[in-house]
């Protein structure tokens, strides 16, 4: 499998540093709202990879975090008087909801910034100790030039960003409001403000700066080094750079050997904004579409393309969606009628020599960079094959296998279900729909096609349709 590697701007086979092991860190959200759609991109498309390294054998340790010590969850938790970890507890347990509507599977570990404090003193200690930080007043900054390789992952150059910071960090320094050594020094630990969390510490009572949780986390549940690293592309600089430089300076090791980045999600072409209106949770799109139209959706681009979030373009991944869940549905029929004769020379011949192609192709795609667009393309051909080569007479073990590699490569490795989800429809409806059908049947007998065509409309109306197949009709939700 070949992956692009941020570091390094090109794509590299994928070596981990244990054979058959990987270890794999994701930023996860900040836990003061609802996870909004453009967080959900990183976790669907991060969880994929995920799941395609499962299916190729690996065991992989995935670790994904919550930041639930931060500005914003202690802004909510004053505006609110309620405790800061109210909030990031109530939120926390919202994300996972909606994680699971999305069919993200759970990390195998979410660790949680503020049940790992002593780790992120110990590293703050060990930094200061071999001289790449220092403590004023309390707070603790990491010096920037102490690192040589600053910038390494962004491809920023020190010089170039001394000079953006030259004209703010002299009004900080004049107005007496900042005592770093350096403008591009970061925030290791920061005391407290009056009302604000904190823990005790060697630098007196405070809390740790955004980057160091990152870093503890990972070296904790993973290790020094890490297989892969990623998140979204706004990350790279500078949460990820700062990521890198303490954790080198602290371990002496390479910190990741891969980075992985998202492109963002746009909204209708524009920024997702608040002020411009177009600012959608998780929760708000799923109350419109299923969820796995909207995992459907995110997985439609390979994930360094920029993908536009639209009504017109998230309807056409559910009627892509569509194509496959009737393919799915095809199959599971034949299997359900149960006829037991033997996979004939021709079905077998199909399942040894035709479908292998399908799987081959679907592989090439997923290693090329995680390349879900062309692994989708790769299944849509795969459904109208096996709805070419399938029938009434087909034998159920031929569908049953057809149906097991449809599964596989779409639920199993995209996360994309091919069963509907039941709906949950009052008992009473339920009874409704099929004394219409049974009507509108009586009524094509009797070649009253008006009262027929009648109740289909109302039906549709409904958002039923029917299908008249051979077994009678059959009925589904638009």
């Amino acid at each position: 499998m070949k992956i692009y590697n941020t570091m390094t701007r090109q794509k590299e086979e994928f070596v981990p540093l244990n054979p058959g092991k990987a270890g794999i860190y994701v930023c996860g959200p900040t836990v003061y709202d609802f996870i909004h759609i453009g967080n959900a991109r990183p976790m669907i498309v991060f969880d994929t990879l995920r799941r395609y390294l499962e299916h190729k054998g690996y065991e992989v340790n995935f670790v994904t975090n919550f930041t639930d010590v931060d500005d914003k969850i202690i802004n909510r938790s004053i505006k609110e008087n309620v405790p800061a970890s109210e909030i990031s507890e109530k939120y926390i347990a919202e994300c996972k909801k909606d994680m699971e509507a999305l069919n993200v599977k759970p990390a195998t570990v979410h660790p949680q910034a503020t049940k790992e404090i002593p780790e992120m003193i110990d590293m703050v200690k060990t930094l200061i100790d071999n001289g790449h930080a220092y403590e004023k007043n309390g707070t603790v900054y990491f010096k920037v030039r102490s690192f040589d390789s600053y910038g390494k992952l962004s491809h920023k150059n020190i010089d170039d960003l001394e000079s953006g910071h030259r004209a703010e960090s002299h009004q900080l320094k004049v107005s007496g409001e900042d005592e770093k050594e350096d403008a591009l020094d970061f925030v290791l630990w920061k005391p407290k403000k009056e009302g604000e969390p904190y823990w005790e510490s060697p630098w007196g009572q405070g809390r740790p700066g955004w980057h160091l949780e990152c870093s503890c986390m990972s070296k904790k549940y993973i290790g020094d080094t890490l297989d892969i690293h990623a998140g979204g592309e706004d990350l790279i600089f500078p949460h990820h750079e700062n990521e890198i430089a303490q954790s080198e300076a602290a371990s002496g090791k390479e910190f990741s050997r891969y980075w992985m980045h998202n492109a963002f999600l746009r909204i209708n072409g524009d920024k997702m904004s608040k002020s411009l209106g177009n600012f959608f949770t998780v929760r708000d799109i799923c109350e419109k579409y299923d969820p796995q139209i909207v995992r459907f959706f995110m997985l439609s681009a390979q994930y360094r393309t920029p993908l536009n979030f639209s009504k017109e373009l998230i309807e056409d991944s559910a009627k892509g969606l569509e194509r496959i869940l009737n393919g799915a549905e095809k199959l599971s029929d034949i299997v359900g009628k149960d006829n037991k004769k033997a996979i004939s020379e021709a079905e077998q011949s199909i399942l040894d020599n035709e479908i292998p192609k399908f799987v081959s192709r679907f592989d090439e795609a997923m290693d090329d960079d995680l390349n879900t667009a062309d692994a989708i393309s790769v299944i849509f051909e795969l459904v109208r094959f096996t709805n070419a080569n399938t029938d009434e007479n087909s034998s159920s073990d031929y569908a049953k296998k057809l149906y097991d590699i449809l599964f596989e490569l779409s639920d199993t490795v995209l996360g994309v279900h091919i069963e509907r989800a039941e709906d949950e429809m009052a008992s009473e409806d339920v009874a409704r729909i099929e004394a219409l059908i049974a009507e509108r049947t009586a009524a094509k007998k009797e070649k009253n096609f008006a009262r027929a065509d009648e109740i289909r409309n109302q039906l549709l109306e409904e958002g039923i349709i029917l299908e008249d197949t051979r077994e009678g009709v059959k009925w589904k939700r638009a």
